[in-house]
Parts: C-alpha cells; sequence; structure tokens
C-alpha cells in the first residue's frame, strides 16, 4: 500500500449550493449524499460543542479493490464546525458505503407486460408476407393487437419513468440542483479536486533541499556583504538536520513543497504524513470493534484556498496542519436500514494535527 494519491485543486463550482453526485470529489459545498439525509444520524452533523450544524470540508470518492476488499460504491465525507464562538471545533468523518450483498434490482423485461395473445399476434405480424395468399390474419384482430401492445408500451414507458424519478428522488444530487440554504449551517467554498499519483524520490527531494539551501544562503549573504565568496564552498544545508528543527515537521513540510498544491493525500491502508510528533489515537471502529487504518489526511492548502475565497466570514480559529482520517480496517458495512437503498453509515476516527 505504499502507492499515494494526491488530490489536486480543479475548477471553482459555480455555486457554493451546486450538487454534483457522490462519485465526485471536491473541497466545500453541500454533501452530495448517495441516499437520503434522513437515513443519516442527525447527531452526526452537529457540533459535540456547541450543537450547531457541522459544515462539509471534503467530500472524497474512496473505492476499494484489493485482495480482501473490493467496494465500488464508498465514499468519505469530512465535516467540522466553522463557527467562530464555537470553542472546541468539532471534526466528524463519516464512511457511506453500500452493503457486500446488495444488489441491484433487475430491471423489468417488456415482455413480462406484454400479454400472450398480443405476442403472437406481433409475431403473426412479423412474419406476414403480402405476396403469399395462404397467410390467414385477422386485421381486426391484428388492430386490436396494436392498439393493446400501443397502449401497454406508452404505459411501459411512464412507468420507467416515474421509477426513474424516484429513484432520482431518493439517491440523486439531480433533484436538489435548486437546493435552497439552509441558515443555520455554513456552507464553505466549493472546489473539485482531481487525482494524481505521487512520484517522490530522493532525487526529487534533493531539489527541494537546494532550493531551500540556496535561499538561506541568500538571505545570510545579505546580512554580511564582505563574506568572500570561497567560504561557502563545499558547505550544503541538510533540510532535515537543521539545528533546533523539528524533524517531523521538516520531513512533512518537504513532501508539501513538491506538489505545494496538494489539497489531499490517500493511501488507504498506508503510513500518515504526520505534521507533529504527536499521532493520536484514532480508536476502534465503533461498528465491529476492528482497529482503524490510516486512510487518507487534508493538507494545509485547502486552508490557503477556502480563507482566499472567503469573504462573508472568517477562518481564523482554523489553526490545523492536518486532519488525518483514520477508517475501519476490516471495510465493514453492517445491515442499513430498510430504504437506505443497501447504504451503510460509519462514524469513522479523525485526528487533527495542530501547530
Amino acid at each position: 500500500m505504499g502507492e499515494v494519491i494526491l488530490g489536486m485543486p480543479g475548477p471553482w463550482a459555480d455555486d457554493n449550493f451546486e450538487a454534483a453526485d457522490h462519485y465526485t470529489s471536491k473541497i466545500g459545498g453541500l454533501p452530495d449524499w448517495p441516499c437520503l439525509e434522513s437515513f443519516i444520524q442527525p447527531d452526526l452533523l452537529k457540533c459535540d460543542s456547541c450543537g450547531g450544524n457541522l459544515s462539509l470540508v471534503a467530500q472524497i470518492y474512496a473505492p476499494v479493490s484489493n485482495k480482501i476488499l473490493s467496494v465500488e460504491e464508498r465514499v468519505i465525507y469530512i465535516f467540522s464546525c466553522v463557527a467562530p464562538t464555537c470553542k472546541n471545533m468539532s471534526w466528524r468523518a463519516l464512511r457511506l458505503q453500500r452493503s457486500f450483498n446488495d444488489k441491484k434490482p433487475e430491471p423489468i423485461s417488456q415482455d413480462s407486460i406484454v400479454s400472450p395473445l398480443t405476442t403472437e399476434l406481433l409475431d403473426d405480424l412479423w412474419s406476414f408476407d403480402l405476396d403469399d395468399e395462404d397467410d390467414d390474419i385477422n386485421l381486426d384482430d391484428l388492430g386490436k393487437a396494436l392498439t393493446e401492445a400501443t397502449t401497454l408500451a406508452s404505459a411501459s414507458k411512464d412507468k420507467k419513468q416515474t421509477t426513474s424519478l424516484d429513484a432520482v428522488d431518493r439517491c440523486s444530487p439531480i433533484s436538489l440542483r435548486n437546493r435552497p440554504a439552509d441558515d443555520k449551517a455554513t456552507v464553505l467554498p466549493c472546489f473539485y479536486l482531481y487525482s494524481q499519483e505521487e512520484k517522490y524520490s530522493k532525487d526529487v527531494a534533493s531539489v527541494s533541499t537546494s532550493i531551500s539551501s540556496l535561499h538561506i544562503k541568500e538571505n545570510q549573504s545579505d546580512g554580511d556583504e564582505h563574506a568572500p565568496e570561497e567560504a561557502w564552498e563545499g558547505e550544503s544545508y541538510e533540510y532535515d538536520k537543521a539545528l533546533n528543527a523539528d524533524r517531523t515537521y521538516l520531513k512533512f513540510k518537504k513532501r508539501l513543497d513538491v506538489y505545494p498544491e496538494q489539497c489531499f493525500r490517500y493511501s488507504y491502508g498506508g503510513k500518515p504524513l504526520l505534521a507533529t510528533t504527536k499521532a493520536g489515537d484514532p480508536g476502534r471502529c465503533m461498528l465491529c470493534g476492528e482497529s482503524r487504518q490510516y486512510e487518507l489526511q487534508l493538507m494545509p492548502p485547502v486552508l490557503y484556498y477556502l480563507q482566499e475565497a472567503t469573504k462573508t466570514y472568517s477562518l481564523e480559529n482554523w489553526d490545523w496542519m492536518s486532519v488525518i482520517v483514520y477508517t475501519c480496517s476490516k471495510g465493514c458495512a453492517p445491515s442499513s436500514k430498510q430504504g437506505s437503498d443497501g447504504w451503510a453509515v460509519a462514524d469513522e476516527g479523525i485526528v487533527v494535527q495542530t501547530e
């Protein structure tokens, strides 16, 4: 599980309330639920500190496919309280995935809604030959059959459209395109994300080190204009061995500098890129009791982009360097509620690292 996928910033949404679908990864906006929001326990969307509504920070489509687990329908939602009056801003990570044993219903066959008589007469119609005088077919019966077939086909089409619209209302964001704003919830500026594999090597790291070294030398030489140039020959600045520096943070910053726009890092079952030595305890899965494992983390550029776009409220209370999400190592999906279309909700572990 060494591969790391980076979430890079894409276009801004035309509207912060713009609806997409649960396959879309984005920062901010409103959550695009794959099922009715009523199937999600209301307390999961409330701040544990002030009781206010949590705001969506990130929605990340996260299918899993490995030797142990294969789940295509799977989304991670990260929420936070952004109320300026909240003293202890709550964070929450929800994992929504379709249960393993749930199967989509088979489509209704056209033949099942057409009577045997109509089918027989239609078969006669397709085989009818105007040049064959031996063919004996009752035109009145044929006309009735055609009328019946037309009526049934029209009814079937209307039924399919109704069924489709019911499904849209239940599980698709299309019906939410004009969803009204909730005055009690703060909606963060919304922009979309695209995935990119991290390509990191010692050679790449050395470039970052060289840049940092050059910058430091320039600053120091400005303070002593008469220093001889020969004094710098053979010297090099080692990024991760600076005096009085936190080596954990320096490693964090080095990896961030290679892709300075990365908004999240994803590596299912991998290792987090810690910003501080305090790793935190993600706890165990509240559904099955199994241990949790690292899956993804938000990175500081999220703060930059949101603060640049925010004009109506302040995010000064946000002082985090990384928000790390841990999910059930077994990927459990218990029996979901009736009517939730097979989707299960799990409240996962989250660790916030601050300065």
